[in-house]
């Protein structure tokens, strides 16, 4: 049985978790898994007219019979983590096939603390973090001084490396950012409050997911944020502080990737991007405001207004080479219902120069002009489309263009938020 990678092809906010819930619907899914960030992702899902938001939980914890797994690349806040499961309970979601690795580092409240106020000091140059410790966890992991899931259980060894962790964070505070430093005991009285509820929930999980594999099981792996935002690939330094490519599932879930089967990028019929940084085609007239109404572009994470703009194939045809994508499942086309005449990027225009593939430099990349095509509107609901062939002529047309300068073929065209408002689009 398959392993299945789904991640966003763009800035995030695709509608990974619509594709996410397709396919475990289309197929017995044994386990869905996280691989990278943290609570500062947010997936919507709509089953049976409920509207349900994860944000450090797989999506999959809605799926029936799956098991939900918060692998090693992710970052885990406890508070986050029991009150995002709270609340699911409450509304009699079963939440007791999660399990959450041993390895995942902890983001306790003074990286929130470190969070908001560095970027309050960066000013005009903030890079537009959620302020929820997801960096500052981090750099603890990298600069070695960071707490893992399994520290917890040792209030020895989860007290030393509190103190060594904050021995620079407290400098840092107090002297740079005239803060209040944070108590040692503190913190661990905070974290330790968290570990008989959590004890029952760790497990090796790459130890899990490759027996899980090597008995045939189907394993999906759900991505956070999205290619444009990878701290590697994406529009540095306006990126997270993980690699949501998929290079990242088989670091951040402990598995090769000779494993890997499908690797299916999430990307919307028009684009939009949460936070600071470049964004080519974002529009800052009547479209740009529409695009955002009728799409309801709010962040399910942050709420911040998501800013728009227009289909940009260079950055499909760059996510689809970075990731090694085998197909593309293209989001909300029903939001473009009512436009008569719909731009699409095909190429950036940089110093009176055209580039058809993504620019070497930050500095291009900023001063990138977006060169559209142009296709004709439907102006038809296609909401109620449930085959390729139902859609409108004009619709079917824009998307099999997309398809041909996109880099992988489409799989499937969500046509509405519900989990049933998709069409498999028919092969060539």
């Amino acid at each position: 049985m398959p392993a299945i990678v789904v991640l966003g092809a763009q800035w995030g906010d695709e509608g990974k978790g619509k594709a996410t819930d397709l396919l475990a619907t289309s197929q017995p899914i044994d386990y869905v898994v996280r691989t990278s960030g943290g609570h500062n992702a947010g997936h919507t899902i709509v089953v049976n007219g409920e509207k349900y938001a994860t944000h450090l939980l797989p999506s999959g914890i809605l799926t029936p019979g799956a098991t939900s797994v918060i692998a090693n690349g992710v970052v885990v806040s406890p508070e986050a983590l029991f009150r995002e499961l709270d609340g699911l309970i409450e509304r009699g979601v079963d939440v007791a096939e999660l399990v959450v690795s041993s390895n995942a580092h902890v983001i306790a409240s003074y990286h929130s603390t470190i969070d908001k106020v560095s970027e309050r000091f960066l000013g005009k140059n903030q890079i537009g973090t959620t302020g929820r410790g997801i960096g500052p966890a981090y750099g603890d992991k990298v600069n070695r001084v960071g707490i893992r899931v399994a520290d917890l259980f040792d209030e020895k060894i989860l007290r030393e490396k509190i103190e060594a962790a904050l021995e620079v964070r407290n400098q840092v505070l107090s002297k740079v950012y005239n803060r209040r430093t944070v108590d040692v005991d503190a913190v661990v009285e905070e974290l330790l409050a968290y570990t008989e509820r959590l004890r029952p929930m760790v497990a090796d999980t790459s130890l899990l997911l490759n027996k899980a594999l090597d008995d045939g099981k189907t394993v999906l792996f759900e991505g956070a944020q999205a290619t444009m935002l990878d701290v590697d690939h994406g529009t540095y330094p306006f990126v997270t502080s993980s690699n949501p490519v998929a290079g990242g599932v088989c670091v951040g879930a402990g598995i090769g990737p000779t494993r890997i089967d499908r690797v299916i990028g999430v990307i919307k019929a028009y684009s939009t991007r949460v936070g600071s940084g470049p964004f080519p085609t974002e529009l800052f007239d009547q479209d740009g405001i529409d695009l955002q109404r009728i799409g309801g572009e709010i962040g399910v994470s942050t709420g911040r207004t998501r800013r728009c703009g227009w289909y940009d194939a260079v950055v499909a045809r760059y996510a689809a080479r970075v990731n090694g994508l085998t197909e593309f499942f293209l989001t909300k086309l029903d939001v473009l219902d009512t436009w008569e005449r719909i731009p699409v990027c095909v190429a950036y225009e940089i110093d009176g120069v055209r580039h058809d593939e993504m620019p070497m430099t930050q500095t291009e990349f900023h001063h990138a002009k977006p060169v559209y095509e142009y296709f004709e509107g439907w102006n038809e609901d296609i909401s109620g489309c449930r085959s390729f062939e139902d859609l409108p002529k004009n619709a079917q047309v824009y998307v099999r263009a997309l398809e041909e300068i996109s880099g992988a073929p489409f799989w499937a065209v969500g046509v509405g938020p519900g989990r049933e408002q998709t069409v498999v689009v028919t092969p060539r």
